[in-house]
């Protein structure tokens, strides 16, 4: 699973999701891409686990690219715990995602096996997405 080396700070306030992607919302290295289409939050479980399906799907050839990284701490206290007494420790990694951004691109198959790998990649995660083409 996907997880940074190193942060400066290991505990991170969990911020506001506002706005629409201006950076990285068009395909850029691959024919077709997954796109976002509301905010969310991807744990690197859930990147694994689409990546995992598009690998699958198109068997061998192709490349796929991930464009997102889980670099935000999620914390979690442990269970039956009374309030106060701090922040959690640190469990996972999360990336936040705007609407507009390129998840996955695919590059080297055909139009219609990059497609639906991408349609079971995006079933595997909880926000809703869009299948789009490279233009030309």
């Amino acid at each position: 699973m996907l997880s940074p080396k190193r942060v400066k700070y290991r505990k991170q306030q969990k911020g506001k999701l506002r706005g629409k992607a201006y950076r990285g919302n068009k395909v850029s290295f691959g024919d077709v891409g997954l796109k976002a289409l509301e905010h969310g939050k991807l744990t690197s479980q859930q990147i694994e686990a689409a990546r995992v399906a598009m690998i699958r799907h198109i068997r061998r050839g192709g490349k796929i690219f991930i464009r997102i990284f889980p670099d935000k701490p999620i914390t979690a206290k442990p269970a039956e715990t009374r309030q106060g007494s701090g922040k959690g420790s640190p469990v996972g990694w999360c990336a936040p995602v705007k609407p507009g951004k390129i998840l996955y691109e695919i590059k080297g198959v055909s139009i219609e096996l990059a497609k639906e790998a991408l349609r079971r990649a995006s079933y595997k995660l909880p926000i809703k997405t869009a299948i789009v083409v490279k233009e030309m």
